[in-house]
């Protein structure tokens, strides 16, 4: 009898515990609440992914409302459409909140604040002036303007008719790059009211009626639970290297990592380094209005620096290497020819570009110093302890390598285009600004025995 009674127990136990840890994820994902996101800064495809997961995740958790903190100078015109597109398909009611105070919804900004079923904002607030511009922060032709301006506005008033907003007005942001107080834009109609903070939002949007995608229903934000939703770990770093900025350094430093690579093969370090940074550099490009005359620019004067290092261009190189780098890293992300209604001014910071110029001017000098040195003074006056040596071969010359000698890395040609294998003992029989000339020890050793 005991014993059929702890059966009993134990069952009844167990089944709890079974019931608790398979239903408790889904009970607690379904209770009433609120999903919360901090969207700032410029609108890429890391901001539109993260807006499209939040909707996903609050229609599949049956949240009660989407709540998106915006504050943003504009961003990318594909990245808006697909936000404006999530938020009037949305089936959950969505909010986008212009907050703190001093925020702007600026640009691509004033679409995705106007598409949302609630469009609210902080006291101190701005929204508004989404006139196109190129990349560049620069007007655009007059043909170019019309026909970006045309499709911008169009886009806004069918955004402002679909939720019943001041379509005049919100054409005027775009037609005029005119811009709202948040008092100016409630009086006009472009959003539904002011909110001081969250709890003043959802104390106001209580028992208002909303039509979605589902149908429509009346809010009920009593006791409602704040989730807040952050950025994964993958897109916190998209972000980061999706700044013009990195990713300007990282087409740098991959480009000369491959560059260095090439020419001087079996150094491995570098190639390795390069190829992900080359890789990352693409990947944070694809985040952005990226110019690819810019990129080429930046890819012919890496080419241009190695060149001259090399073969000792007398400055000629390096020159052109400069000027091509500057150039590069001034257009990398200008659009002179299609452009962007909702993108803020965007580039490589003119410091950051001076500095790495800078850097690479001063190497590039004392590169062709030391050469024109080499070649003024004679060869082997100016290195006669080289004249002689032996060397290792640490990538095979074909007739082109690497030499090792003594703790010094060289770029070596061998005599006569002799194909030396890696490890072979050679000789330095000459020097020509950075390059020696070397060839297999036997032959040297032959050689030195007839002259004998």
């Amino acid at each position: 009898m005991c014993s059929s009674r702890a059966v009993r127990i134990i069952y009844i136990t167990v089944s709890g515990l079974l019931l608790v840890l398979g239903l408790a994820g889904p009970v607690l994902a379904q209770a009433p609440h609120v999903l919360l996101l901090d969207v700032g800064g410029v609108i890429n495809p890391v901001k539109e992914r993260l807006i499209a997961r939040t909707i996903e995740q609050a229609e599949r958790d049956k949240a009660a409302l989407v709540v998106i903190e915006l504050d943003t100078p504009g961003g990318l015109v594909t990245s808006t459409r697909v936000i404006v597109e999530e938020l009037l398909e949305a089936d959950v009611p969505t909010v986008v909140y212009v907050s703190p105070r001093g925020a702007q919804a600026g640009s691509a900004g004033t679409f995705i604040t106007v598409a949302a079923n609630f469009a609210v904002m902080a006291p101190g607030t701005n929204i508004g002036a989404a006139t196109p511009v190129s990349a560049t922060g620069q007007d655009l032709n007059e043909t170019l303007a019309n026909k970006a301006t045309n499709d911008a506005a169009a886009l806004i008033r069918s955004i402002a008719q679909e939720r019943g907003r001041n379509a005049e007005k919100l054409e005027e942001t775009v037609r005029e790059a005119a811009s709202f107080t948040a008092t100016e834009a409630l009086e006009l109609n472009v959003i539904d009211f002011i909110a001081s903070d969250l709890d003043d939002l959802l104390a106001q949007l209580n028992g208002q009626t909303v039509a979605t995608s589902a149908g429509a229903s009346t809010l009920d934000t009593r006791d409602l639970q704040l989730r807040r939703v952050d950025k994964s770990l993958l897109e916190h770093f998209l972000e980061f290297i999706s700044n013009p900025n990195v990713s300007f350094i990282l087409l740098t430093v991959g480009g000369l990592g491959i560059v260095a690579e090439i020419f001087n093969p079996g150094l491995i370090f570098p190639g390795v380094i390069g190829v992900i940074a080359l890789l990352l550099a693409f990947l944070a490009l694809g985040n952005l209005p990226v110019n690819w005359a810019g990129v080429a620019f930046i890819g012919l004067a890496i080419v241009l620096a190695v060149l001259e290092a090399q073969v000792a261009g007398w400055g000629i190189l390096g020159v052109g290497a400069i000027i091509s780098f500057v150039v590069g890293g001034l257009i990398l992300f200008s659009q002179f020819g299609g452009a962007s209604p909702t993108l803020p001014p965007i580039g490589v910071n003119r410091w950051l570009l001076a500095g790495v110029t800078g850097s690479m001017a001063l190497a590039l000098l004392y590169l062709v110093r030391v050469v024109v040195q080499s070649r003024q003074g004679g060869t082997e006056d100016q290195r006669p302890s080289l004249i002689g040596q032996t060397a290792i071969v640490a990538s095979k010359l074909a007739p082109r390598g690497v030499v090792r000698v003594g703790n010094e890395t060289w770029t070596a040609i061998s005599e006569n285009g002799t194909v030396i294998a890696p490890g072979e003992t050679v000789t330095v029989t000459g020097i020509d600004g950075l390059i020696l000339t070397v060839s297999p020890q036997s032959d040297s050793e032959s050689s030195t025995a007839q002259s004998v």
